[in-house]
């Protein structure tokens, strides 16, 4: 692989290029008699110039036909470090749903296995090229999961990660069994929306469909849609559809005067427990289904919810400070603001406002979401962008700050994106890798390590940089539609 050089760089190279004639020269000229030396040194230095002139033209010739990052090079250690990440699964938590990678150890959510890591990682070996390791996934998958269980799950959690993994397994392995497990998942899922108003309830029990958890979130009530409306189009079962989208119905029917969420409500009374707005966790992705819920399914009430939405958010959240561009914390009722916290989930919003057709504001946001990373030299799970001190200084692999510069080089092919990438890479490695898989952070300042590695680090962290560097091929962005899991879901109906 040919050295790649900066613009800094290639001015020192013709300085010492240029020195270097020059001694030489003068050290001839030395050499020879009084009458020779003024007409010879007169040649030389023409001699100097145009040989300087010469190389500094080749080496910024050099310059201008290399981009400066060698993009092959990173895919290839992205996909490096996926696999190690992978064996050390393989190694200590073969069939159950997480590492615990200092512990070397595993850890489920449930009294049994969904096999979250293996489904949740599953398109993106398919996606890389790992065809044996992809293999081996669906093999246990297909073998051993099943749905029929007595014990209560997260219906978010489940969607997002295990029906949206079923989906785009289906879609990109063909499989018809991925398909049915989706379906089987989904019919056992639905009685959350048993609630008087329609919004779903947080957890279910898979095997009696037993509900609890009346007091909910945007996130959790409106991320739901892509995963059940694709399962519905798949299946031919338009329930599924229905009710996700009465659910985000009744949510957005509830928006405050002017136009925003808060941040819990009971879902059987319709009232707000927390008015708190904002774009972070517990609402996030609710704005994120909106938007995609219009591209996906071509549906005119979600686009309508989704510029309503916007508009407000970005007349009542949008704080621009001497620290950057943000977007802060207020009352849903008033619009006074009420916080200036901002963190690595908050980070997914520049893609949304890319894929919006929104680029002004989603670049001025990731410059942002960058300075938010480099300020530690990794990202915390939050900060008070006033101060830039961080609130909660976890940092447990999360992906947004990454799927936000992989969208922004989609559409703007500018390559400080890709080299926001590789500092993102390259401090993962440095600070999270250990002796058999990667861990999470317990602090971005000391850099202590926590015994986690979720799954969404395979499904989503590495899927998305190795994208940020892999050839455009590689998917077809423009027609498909990532759901907030990372899962590429393709319109095939």
């Amino acid at each position: 692989m040919c050295p790649v050089y900066s613009a800094g760089h290639y001015f020192f190279i013709n300085i010492s290029v240029v020195l270097y004639f020059g001694l030489f020269f003068y050290y001839t000229c030395l050499m020879r008699t009084d009458n020779d030396n003024l007409k010879y040194a007169e040649n030389s230095m023409k001699r100097l110039l145009l040989y300087s002139t010469m190389v500094l033209t080749f080496l910024v010739f050099i310059s201008c036909s290399n981009d400066g990052i060698d993009k092959e090079m990173y895919a290839e250690r992205v996909k490096s470090e996926f696999l190690h990440a992978w064996n050390g699964y393989v190694k200590f938590a073969w069939g159950h749903d997480d590492l615990t990678p200092l512990s070397q150890s595993y850890k489920d959510w449930h009294p049994e296995t969904l096999y979250m890591t293996p489904v949740d990682a599953l398109d993106t070996m398919l996606i890389m090229g790992f065809k044996d390791e992809a293999e081996k996934a669906k093999e246990l998958i297909l073998e051993n999961l099943s749905f029929d269980h007595d014990f209560y799950v997260q219906n978010f959690e489940i969607v997002i990660r295990i029906l949206g993994g079923l989906i785009t397994a289906y879609q990109m392995d063909g499989d018809t069994r991925f398909l049915e497990l989706a379906d089987d998942l989904s019919k056992r899922l639905m009685p959350v929306f048993n609630s008087v108003t329609g919004m779903p309830y947080r957890d279910v029990n898979l095997r009696t469909g037993a509900v609890r958890g009346e007091v909910n979130n945007p996130a959790e009530i409106g991320t739901l849609i892509l995963e059940f409306g694709t399962v519905s189009k798949l299946s031919g079962k338009p329930e599924y559809f229905d009710k996700a989208k009465n659910a985000i119905l009744e949510l957005f029917n509830r928006r405050s005067e002017i136009g925003l969420v808060g941040t819990t409500i009971n879902v059987n009374t319709g009232e707000w427990d927390n008015k708190r707005s904002h774009i972070s966790g517990m609402i996030d992705s609710y704005y994120e289904y909106l938007l995609k819920g219009s591209l996906l399914f071509d549906d005119t009430e979600f686009g309508t919810m989704w510029k309503v939405s916007a508009e407000a958010v970005n007349t009542y959240l949008y704080d621009e400070t001497d620290n950057g561009v943000w977007y802060g914390h207020c009352d849903m009722v008033t619009g006074n603001i009420t916080g200036t916290r901002f963190g690595a989930l908050d980070a997914f919003f520049p893609a949304v406002l890319a894929l919006s057709g929104d680029l002004d504001r989603a670049e001025k946001l990731q410059d942002s979401c960058y300075r938010m990373w480099m300020q530690f030299d990794i990202e915390p799970e939050q900060l008070d962008y006033s101060t830039m001190e961080e609130i909660n200084p976890m940092y447990i692999l999360r992906p947004e700050n990454i799927e936000s510069a992989y969208y922004l080089y989609r559409y703007t092919k500018d390559e400080k994106y890709l080299k926001m990438g590789i500092d993102y890479f390259e401090s993962i490695v440095k600070y999270c890798r250990t002796e058999d898989a990667y861990a999470s952070l317990s602090n971005v300042v000391t850099k202590e390590k926590s015994d986690s590695m979720q799954s969404f680090f395979l499904a989503e962290t590495l899927k998305y940089l190795y994208l940020l560097f892999a050839p455009e091929e590689t998917i077809d962005f423009e027609n498909v539609i990532f759901n907030t899991e990372a899962h590429p879901i393709r319109k095939t109906w």
